[in-house]
């Protein structure tokens, strides 16, 4: 596993691409028990190279109900993004993962780690590439579906400040969702 994540620290697939210079961030362990996969590193989380060390971190954490040190505990916590480095911005935020990360490393990460027993997908980009036809039209539907993925999957939005809108029109997730979201990760931590 060392040398998988080593390899992944040196790769520049798609350093043509990267406004900031690859900076692939991902971290897992042979015993980890849930893995988190969300979209790609910000810039803020680019320059300290821990992944969710950014206010979607703060709030992820809270969401889980994990501390800092549950949730950097490699043999708990597996955080693997759709795209390993920081993809530049866009019009309206940054833009999308890189489309080489996933295909590359996911399963070779999931081949080391044998003791998974839950994936949280956070945003469309992991439910879509995850989930496949099983997606739901829009992300809110496949939040609101959650249970039809379980046990193996867990699907939330992206926890950005961003999102604040989001969950303001959608006071189900947090009343439904997210409880049963703790009592999952609570199990398996």
């Amino acid at each position: 596993m060392e040398v998988l994540l080593n390899n992944i620290r040196q790769c520049s697939i798609c350093e043509k691409h990267l406004p900031l210079g690859p900076r692939p961030i991902a971290s897992g362990h042979p015993d980890s028990k849930i893995v988190i996969i969300g979209q790609a590193p910000g810039t803020k989380v680019h320059a300290s190279g821990i992944p969710w060390d950014d206010a979607s971190g703060k709030q992820l954490r809270k969401w889980l109900n994990v501390s800092d040190d549950d949730f950097y505990d490699e043999r708990k916590f597996a955080i693997i993004p759709m795209g390993f480095c920081y993809p530049g911005k866009g019009k309206s935020g940054d833009l999308p993962p890189r489309i080489e990360c996933a295909p590359q490393w996911h399963q070779p990460l999931f081949d080391h780690m044998k003791q998974v027993e839950l994936v949280i997908l956070i945003g469309m980009y992991a439910q879509k590439y995850y989930l496949k036809d099983l997606a739901k039209r829009t992300l809110t539907e496949t939040v609101a579906n959650y249970k039809d993925y379980l046990p193996q999957y867990f699907t939330l939005p992206h926890p950005s400040p961003r999102n604040r809108f989001w969950l303001a029109k959608n006071p189900w997730f947090e009343t439904e969702v997210l409880p049963e979201l703790k009592k999952r990760v609570t199990h398996l931590v």
